[in-house]
């Protein structure tokens, strides 16, 4: 399927310096994410990173233990900092940012606002982890009349068979599940 460059934006999703601190083994993905991300440019289409980022001190996060408790306890993803910063196989200046304080892309932000000011129709998915911010941002913008494509090379879960069974079996249900050279393949021709 050949896409409309002008109503595409492909999307990382928690490519960070700091997730990749966490999960060490998804530096793996980093040379595909990148790949994709570099056509995309070339292609013209948007490309949006989206990540967790919090103010000083993380005002958005409760003191009840919780998974984000430990990100407030080691001060992390403060906003400008070494850890909410995004992997240089997939950023350059001047790329545009959209940060979150939980797990899906659309967590009480501006990126629907973006991409629906953008005309944005479709969304090409990509990040870490396949069964946190890639779940949750499929599903949503699946409800958002999105279409949406997932570059299942370009994830990673640090369970692989939940990566397996999400990509080839949950996936599919709500977008196309390809790989990288897929993507780009198709496009060109």
């Amino acid at each position: 399927m050949t896409l409309d460059s002008t109503k595409t934006a492909v999307l990382t999703l928690d490519l960070q310096n700091g997730i990749f601190g966490f999960l060490p083994d998804s530096l793996q993905i980093t040379s595909k994410a990148g790949q994709a991300v570099e056509f995309a440019r070339s292609a013209g289409m948007q490309v949006i990173h989206v990540g967790l980022g919090f103010s000083p001190g993380h005002p958005e996060i409760s003191d009840l233990k919780n998974n984000f408790h430990r990100v407030k306890e080691n001060d992390l993803f403060v906003k400008g900092t070494q850890s909410a910063q995004f992997h240089e196989s997939v950023y350059r200046p001047g790329d545009l940012v959209v940060y979150k304080q939980r797990v899906g892309a659309f967590s009480d932000n501006e990126l629907h606002l973006i991409l629906r000011a953008r005309k944005i129709e479709h969304l090409v998915l990509m990040g870490i982890a396949t069964s946190g911010i890639v779940l949750s941002t499929l599903r949503r913008a699946f409800d958002l009349d999105y279409t949406c494509t997932v570059l299942k090379d370009a994830c990673y879960d640090d369970d692989a068979e939940v990566h397996k069974v999400l990509t080839e079996k949950v996936f599919t249900r709500q977008g196309t599940v390809i790989t990288v050279d897929e993507f780009i393949a198709q496009q060109e021709l």
